[in-house]
Parts: C-alpha cells; sequence; structure tokens
C-alpha cells in the first residue's frame, strides 16, 4: 500500500468490488443460506411486522429470515453481486425484500423510520462507525431495537473469520458509548461457535447487543 493509504482509515475496509468479486466467485452463498444465531435467537424483540432495515446484508440470509417473520425489510449493502443473490433468495423462500446497493459511507438513515435496525459482523472503520451508530439510535422508532453481533478485537488471534486490523472490530464499552440514547437490554462479549457457510469457520469472539430506543414520553 502508498504511504496514504496507510494513512487512511477507509483503506482498512474492503471495497466494494473486493464484496463483489468475493459474492460473485461462487453460486453458493459465502455465509449462508441460515440466519445469524443470535439474531434469530433475538428477532421476537423486533415490534411485530414493524419495518427493519439490514446494514451490510451481503447475500440477503438476515433479511429473508425476517422478511419471513412478517417484516417490511430493506437490504443494503455495497455490493451489488452480494445483493442480487439476496433477491434470487428471497424469491426462492417467496418472500419480498427490498435491496439497495449503498456505501454507508454516503447514506443516511431516515430519523425515526425502524422498529429494527440490524448490523451482524458489518465492520466498519472506527470513524464512520461512530457515525453510523449516530444515525442509527436516531433512525429507530421509539420502542425500536437494534440487534448487533461483531467481532471483537480478540478475534483477530482466533482467525475463524471478520476483519484482519483490530481498529474494525467491536467491544462492548465502545458500543456503550457509541450507542448512547438506547437502553442496552443485552450486552455482552463471549466466544461461541460461529459457522455460517465457508466464510465463518469455528469459534468466534463476539460481542452481542440488543438495544432498544425509549418510548416517548407522554
Amino acid at each position: 500500500p502508498t504511504t496514504r493509504q496507510r494513512n487512511n482509515p477507509m483503506s482498512l475496509r474492503p471495497t466494494p468490488a473486493f464484496w463483489d468479486a468475493r459474492y460473485g466467485a461462487t453460486e453458493d452463498f459465502v455465509f449462508g443460506t441460515e440466519p445469524n444465531e443470535f439474531l434469530k435467537a433475538s428477532a421476537e424483540n423486533i415490534p411485530a411486522n414493524g419495518p427493519v432495515l439490514c446494514l451490510c446484508e451481503g447475500e440477503g440470509r438476515n433479511a429473508c429470515f425476517l422478511a419471513g417473520r412478517g417484516h417490511s425489510v430493506t437490504a443494503i449493502d455495497s455490493s451489488a453481486a452480494g445483493l442480487e443473490k439476496a433477491a434470487r433468495l428471497a424469491s426462492s423462500r417467496g418472500v419480498n425484500i427490498t435491496t439497495q446497493v449503498a456505501d454507508l459511507s454516503e447514506y443516511s438513515i431516515k430519523p425515526g423510520s425502524y422498529a429494527g435496525i440490524i448490523s451482524i459482523f458489518a465492520h466498519l472503520p472506527p470513524a464512520l462507525r461512530r457515525r453510523v451508530h449516530a444515525d442509527v439510535v436516531a433512525g429507530l422508532q421509539p420502542g425500536g431495537v437494534l440487534i448487533l453481533e461483531a467481532y471483537t478485537p480478540d478475534q483477530i488471534a482466533l482467525g475463524t473469520g471478520g476483519p484482519k486490523d483490530p481498529a474494525m472490530t467491536m467491544t462492548l464499552a465502545g458500543l456503550r458509548e457509541e450507542l448512547q440514547g438506547l437502553n442496552l437490554e443485552v450486552g455482552q462479549e463471549l466466544r461461541r461457535d460461529v459457522r455460517e457457510g465457508t466464510g465463518h469457520t469455528g469459534v468466534g469472539a463476539v460481542v452481542q447487543v440488543i438495544a432498544r430506543r425509549p418510548m416517548a414520553a407522554n
């Protein structure tokens, strides 16, 4: 990398072309077609039938699961190839999702719009992550829920998936700070077996959060 690349925090982040190549290299689903286990166990916390936004949704496994639960789901990702596979998965499941190719560095979440926002292994450079999380707090409806799972810095040594740079990982302490304005109903760091397609392949060090926007005062 050039000096400029080394000094540019955004260079830590894989490009849309990287993800297009990864998702487009196979007809199989890189991270599988089943929903993330933490999301599956936590989805009942999202207000019933409310609109949901899935960040960095890739090939659509989580969006399709939530659509099957009756939610109107918008799936955003920087990879057109990933979202093409998401649309195919939705069609095969008989559910409808809205896909939008968008880079989070250029995307704003409309305030007060979503009953649920989903962030599953949505790893971003620190400055961008802080801005996106501020948007998440504002983007939830009163009573709306963020469901998040991400790798922690301890994941780097495990090497079973996720970013290679610890700056791209998350900690519970950092998320508490970035998600001020939400009430954390679940907040924990742990190790668990993460097996999702060929992309996540063993014991992972993760942080899990369920955070709710308070209901508006009368």
